[in-house]
């Protein structure tokens, strides 16, 4: 049974709308379910001359910071660039594909290609600003600069230059697929989940577009059952009952593939990053074969050929780019309810952090959008979400030897958290800080009256291995009793940090102090 572009456009427009709606309310419900298993009622009670780990191999560890600030840097401009690099590929692979496709038996032009890539390569702003959360505001003023630059290349190129038209064409080139990106990306809670579950809600659009085209079918032919039909359940619920009954057929595969995606997240087959990127870039052709299946056929699919420089680029730069042998491992801390400042400066510190190492954290309600990854969303799908809370301190070692320390294909450690009830988490603290090399504690609203807060500041102060501790403080802060907290730490631990509230320069400002390269 033949599927026309319609048909595929409709698939893409009601899997795209269904996997974002769906993306924001799962991750309603994960926060709600996170706060309920979080709050169970504490029936352990915390032994403070008994820490989790190994503090002796904790004082023996060689020193850490393998890595340096400006290390950092030329990892963020490595990676970009070779965004940058696949981008060209996938832009000059679609314009050439494009123009074999449109004007079949015409001879091949460089510079018309070329001037067809340029307007193709549109996807690698929102790629790379996406990978550096820019703003909303800075990603489309930067994609504007690229729209004025290819309008002027394409009035310098034109025989008869025509403004208006050419203007159009850029609209008709970015518009669509832009808007798409921003439904997808513009939310954290998209961000995170809409793109795995957009493939599996294409499958069930697809069965849906079957059971459709199978009554209409039906009708064609007047099946006599069918034709009584309406007369029982109306026409509405019959075209209803013929789109929304095979996905109890398709439920298998599609829970299938989920799962399969959950594994090629854990065995690194896939990335965040590489999801993000293939999904911009994917958009984008996806669309171009939408529109050149209207004069070619079947064969516009071929459209799609360009996205298999993805995985084959990100394993070249995996191969050509060695990671360190001891990574430094940045444990974040904060004070809770404060969702968007914490927020903010997972955005502006903790992503450009992982260029360097892994992440270690406490999971909370205030970073799920953030920290909410291919796993983590199946084994909620699964209703398994429990499994993942630590229940005692004897499960605290086992849960840390399962953290993921080595890089994905494109270079970046992943953020690993513990998810810790009422009961647990002064255990799971205490272990994390054993195995930590620096410390990043978000003081900024910090009260005396925050007990957890005061925990985590005494057992750094006591933490027997060596620790680099950057505090971020505020006006709101209580700096008398933070500091009486710390009391009794070594000289030169903690490292307090002036950062205003608001503000992607001063948020971002915090990086260097985690390397030490900023007094």
């Amino acid at each position: 049974m033949l599927v026309s572009t319609g048909q595929i456009a409709f698939i893409l427009l009601a899997a795209l709308l269904l996997a974002c709606a769906s993306a924001w309310a799962l991750a309603r419900r994960y926060r709600s379910a996170m706060r309920r298993l979080m709050s169970a009622p504490a029936t352990l009670a915390v032994d403070d001359a008994a820490p989790i780990g190994d503090p002796e191999a904790a004082q023996t560890r060689s020193p850490p910071f393998a890595a340096s600030f400006a290390d950092n840097r030329r990892a963020a401009a490595r990676l970009t660039l070779w965004l940058g690099v696949m981008s060209v590929l996938i832009a000059a692979s679609s314009a050439t594909l494009w123009l074999l496709l449109a004007f079949p038996g015409e001879p091949f032009a460089p510079k018309r290609a070329a001037v067809l890539a340029l307007m193709h390569l549109w996807p690698v702003i929102p790629a790379i600003g996406l990978m550096h959360r820019w703003s909303w505001p800075r990603l489309l003023g930067a994609l504007a600069l690229w729209v004025l630059f290819c309008f002027a290349v394409m009035l310098w190129r034109s025989i008869e230059p025509r403004p208006l038209e050419l203007l159009l064409a850029l609209a008709v080139e970015i518009g669509p697929g832009l808007a798409i990106v921003a439904l997808i990306f513009g939310h954290s809670a998209t961000r995170a989940a809409a793109p795995w579950l957009l493939p599996l809600f294409m499958l069930l659009m697809w069965v849906s577009m079957a059971g459709v085209d199978v009554l209409a079918l039906l009708v064609e032919r007047r099946s006599p059952w069918i034709a009584s039909l309406p007369g029982w359940l109306g026409a509405p619920a019959v075209i209803a009952l013929f789109a929304l009954l095979p996905w109890l057929l398709a439920w298998w595969p599609v829970q299938r593939l989920g799962r399969w995606l959950a594994r090629a997240y854990a065995r690194k087959q896939l990335s965040d990053l590489m999801v993000m990127f293939g999904s911009v870039w994917a958009i984008s052709q996806l669309l171009q074969a939408l529109s050149v299946a209207s004069h070619a056929g079947v064969a516009g699919i071929a459209m799609l050929l360009p996205l298999a420089w993805v995985p084959l680029a990100m394993a070249i730069y995996a191969r050509a780019q060695a990671a360190p042998a001891h990574p430094p491992t940045l444990l974040v801390l904060r004070v809770f309810q404060h969702d968007a400042q914490v927020q903010a400066l997972f955005d502006h510190v903790i992503e450009r952090w992982r260029l360097s190492g892994p992440t270690v954290l406490i999971a909370g309600t205030d970073l799920a959008d953030r920290t909410l990854d291919a796993d983590d969303l199946f084994v909620f799908l699964d209703g398994d979400l429990a499994s993942r809370f630590i229940r005692t301190p004897a499960e605290v070692p086992l849960r840390l030897a399962a953290f993921d320390p080595t890089p994905d294909a494109d270079r970046r450690y992943r953020v690993n958290e513990c998810y810790c009830h009422d009961s647990t988490w002064q255990h799971a603290l205490r272990a994390l800080v054993h195995r930590s090399d620096v410390v990043l504690m978000d003081l900024r609203g910090f009260q005396a009256r925050n007990a957890g807060c005061v925990f985590e500041l005494e057992t750094l102060a006591r933490a027997p291995r060596p620790l680099r501790v950057v505090v971020l403080i505020d006006g709101t802060t209580d700096r008398a009793a933070a500091a009486e907290a710390a009391a009794g730490a070594p000289p030169g631990r903690f490292h307090w940090v002036e950062t205003p509230l608001a503000g992607a320069a001063p948020q971002r400002a915090v990086l260097p102090h985690l390397f030490g390269a900023a007094a």
